[in-house]
């Protein structure tokens, strides 16, 4: 249950606290009012309600998540928890069980989560090795049209960098990626060619006008910089689009000066950098018998430094990859806030999980400014002490103005999915 019941109609909320970035002023917390009405953050109004601080966000925006392997780990566990552990697992349980039916059922369930969160915008990778593509997109389709007034929802198609052929198959997929209004997305690791591939990558998405968003050197082994080629071949080819790479794991185990000159390079080609700082500290370094020593996140103050613009998502829930998770952003900044050692720092990191993201893809940055829609989550806590503290689950979401309810969806629903076949 909620911690408190707001009024129907217009209110003003007195003595909230807000981040003073999202008001456009300097400083960390402020205590302030917003004022609702017609759905939108408003002037005030004639009944006004004392929420004793209670800190107020806008609505989250979780840029990298897979809907389409979220909830199968009931079925389709990872056998050692290891990387290579979840691709193998990942690659049976699609053959063997992705219809659009399952996928859908999932993927929905997913979103009815990350909507009573207090989510508003997602995007979502999807595997599209054919006959995979043309599968996961229909979905995708209809389930962007039937969250279309609750969660706008963008897709970006995943496959492996040996297995994108620019003149074969994936060409067909980037058309279905074109058709659907997507972003073509690629899984980069060092081989031979990857320079000729990027190329081929880059004018297939300059032909169709298509953001990219890559996943990145997702391994611990500091000879992988596939993000360094990345930048280069942005700056080389002068490509404008937006570009968004995820994870950059091997950063963190290379040299220092080394790493530092790459970040250089990815300021330099204005691209954006997600990090899923729960995903890579369950899946990196993780040896049997052995304590990891890395926690797999990137090295996100160097590149807040050098005005990169940095996101933290989601990424995987409940699927191979990732065993846990509920596709909660404010787990997602309490996570990455512990493990990244945001606290004692910038005081605007709230940002990487609103504007950020937002920006990243192309999307109008959350606000609590007047004329912003009433999409609001508020917590019964004062400071970030207290916000990431306990997970907050009596939290209030507001959509429109108006409280909505929250009620998580039950995993029993899914339990005809995880029969075994």
């Amino acid at each position: 249950m909620d911690f408190r019941t707001l009024p129907s109609g217009p209110v003003t909320l007195e003595n909230v606290t807000v981040p003073a970035c999202l008001l456009g002023q300097p400083g960390d917390l402020i205590r302030t009012s917003l004022s609702l009405a017609n759905g939108k953050i408003s002037g005030p109004q004639n009944i006004a309600l004392d929420m004793a601080g209670a800190l107020v966000l806008p609505g989250f925006v979780d840029m990298h998540t897979h809907l389409d392997k979220g909830h199968i780990w009931n079925r389709s566990p990872n056998p050692d928890g290891t990387f290579m552990g979840a691709l193998n697992t990942v690659e049976r349980d699609r053959t063997a069980r992705w219809s659009a039916q399952d996928v859908a059922r999932r993927a929905d369930f997913a979103l009815r989560c990350a909507y009573a969160h207090g989510t508003t915008a997602i995007r979502t990778h999807l595997d599209s090795i054919p006959p995979q593509d043309e599968i996961s997109w229909a979905v995708f389709r209809d389930l962007r049209d039937k969250w279309a007034d609750r969660i706008t929802l963008q897709a970006a198609c995943l496959i492996g960098c040996d297995q994108m052929e620019p003149e074969g198959s994936f060409a067909h997929t980037a058309d279905i990626v074109a058709q659907s209004g997507g972003v073509l997305g690629m899984v980069t690791y060092p081989v031979p060619d990857l320079k000729q591939r990027l190329l081929g990558f880059l004018n297939l998405a300059r032909a169709r006008n298509l953001e990219i968003d890559f996943h990145v050197d997702e391994t611990m082994d500091a000879s992988s910089e596939t993000l360094r080629l990345i930048a280069e071949t942005i700056l080389e080819t002068g490509f404008d689009a937006p570009v968004t790479v995820g994870h950059c794991c091997s950063l963190s185990t290379q040299d220092e000066a080394r790493a530092l000159d790459t970040l250089d390079l990815v300021a330099k080609a204005g691209i954006n950098v997600v990090s899923l700082p729960m995903c890579n500290l369950y899946l990196q370094d993780r040896h049997a018998g052995r304590t990891p020593r890395g926690r797999g996140i990137t090295l996100v103050h160097e590149m807040k430094a050098r005005g990169i613009n940095v996101s933290f998502a989601s990424d995987n829930t409940r699927d191979p990859f990732y065993a846990f998770g509920d596709l909660d952003m404010l787990e997602v900044l309490r996570q990455a806030t512990r493990i990244g050692h945001l606290d004692h720092s910038d005081p605007d990191w709230v940002q990487s999980v609103l504007g950020n993201p937002a920006r990243a893809c192309s999307l109008p940055a959350p606000s609590l400014t007047p004329g912003a829609p009433g999409d609001l989550s508020i917590y019964n806590a004062r400071n970030w002490s207290e916000l990431f503290a306990r997970p907050h689950s009596d939290r209030i979401v507001l959509r429109n103005g108006a409280q909505i309810d929250r009620t998580l969806p039950d995993y029993a629903e899914l339990d005809d999915l995880m029969e075994p076949k």
